[in-house]
């Protein structure tokens, strides 16, 4: 496909993301064709190794293309949303548990989508252009693509740090908070790809010390809080007006719903139970949520000035992430 480009080059199987101009987002028949191309690659001797790479300095991929998705519900159609994000999320899954190594160069913006495809290699390589991050809570949806699953598993209180705010990690951060593995300048990598290629051989991704990382030093304690609006009070005590006026724009469903569910999937045993818990959300967000409200503001309209008016109640969020019965995603085949 266009937005592709899929070949079998030396030991490795290459998938590299070919639109550049669009920020290298993700569609859905993009989704498609890298579950397929996994599937066909599984069990074929001449891959060894699987690279992921995008084209463009700007962006890996700087999330999902979710123009259709909202044209769709905002008719009446969610099923179009819904097959959206199953089969994405079961590419996530294909990627996490993948029999062969993933090695995947991420430059510029990964985002949602972008963290879906990279994030869950086994071999992440960030650079100094990297930039990082889930900021669904921007646009009415929670972090999902597994995000609750990595986000759960930072230190500290930085998961709920980065599922309220937002917030971009450079390299540093995010081989700190768990998102990436390896620092590497960025023009060094076409000769490693291209010796990854020639022998397969992983011994070969060495990488350097990464940049600081903030996050580390950064008093996160307010995070700890049971409640946003206790985030909010106790951010509020210590004087953070700029962290406080960040919130103050996010939907405060997004953020009471994605509190809840980085916790949760920190008793997840597998991602496959975070990205099922995400679903039951994402399954009802064009429908019930701030999500088509904050694709306008944010990405169809650009205002920049959503109106949010879901209910953020805990009652709301709980019926939000209740089972989806016959609706409910099962990626337990993938174990």
């Amino acid at each position: 496909m266009d937005d592709l480009n899929i070949r079998k080059t030396g030991r490795a199987g290459r998938i590299t993301f070919t639109r550049a101009r669009a920020l290298n987002a993700l569609s859905h028949e993009m989704a498609l064709a890298i579950q397929d191309t996994l599937d066909a690659w599984r069990d074929d001797p001449q891959v060894e190794l699987v690279i992921i790479d995008a084209e463009g300095e700007r962006a890996f991929c700087a999330g999902g293309d979710i123009a259709a998705v909202y044209r769709a519900g905002l008719a009446g159609d969610h099923a179009l949303g819904q097959r959206f994000f199953a089969d994405e999320y079961r590419m996530n899954a294909t990627i996490a548990d993948y029999p062969k190594p993933i090695v995947a160069f991420m430059q510029g913006f990964v985002m949602g989508g972008g963290v879906g495809v990279g994030g869950h290699a086994s071999h992440r390589i960030v650079g100094d252009t990297t930039q990082i991050a889930m900021p669904e809570s921007g646009i009415g949806l929670i972090p999902d693509v597994g995000g609750t699953w990595l986000l759960s598993r930072a230190p500290g209180r930085i998961g709920e740090y980065l599922a309220l705010t937002g917030a971009r990690m450079g390299a540093g951060d995010a081989i700190h908070a768990g998102f990436a593995d390896t620092y590497l300048p960025e023009s060094e990598w076409p000769d490693l790809i291209a010796r990854l290629e020639a022998t397969g051989n992983l011994s070969l991704i060495e990488g350097q010390d990464p940049p600081t990382a903030p996050l580390k030093t950064s008093d996160l304690s307010a995070f700890a809080q049971e409640t946003v609006a206790d985030i909010i009070d106790a951010l509020e005590q210590a004087g953070d007006a700029q962290t406080l006026k960040i919130l103050a724009g996010n939907s405060p469903l997004s953020m009471a719903a994605g509190l809840v569910m980085v916790r949760a999937a920190r008793n997840d045993a597998r991602m496959q139970e975070s990205l099922a818990r995400e679903y039951r959300f994402t399954h009802r967000a064009t429908e019930a949520t701030d999500f088509l409200e904050g694709v306008r503001a944010q990405i169809i309209d650009k205002d920049r000035k959503p109106r949010w008016m879901a209910d953020a109640s805990p009652d709301n969020v709980a019926a939000l992430l209740a089972p989806l019965g016959m609706h409910e995603l099962n990626l337990g085949e993938m174990a």
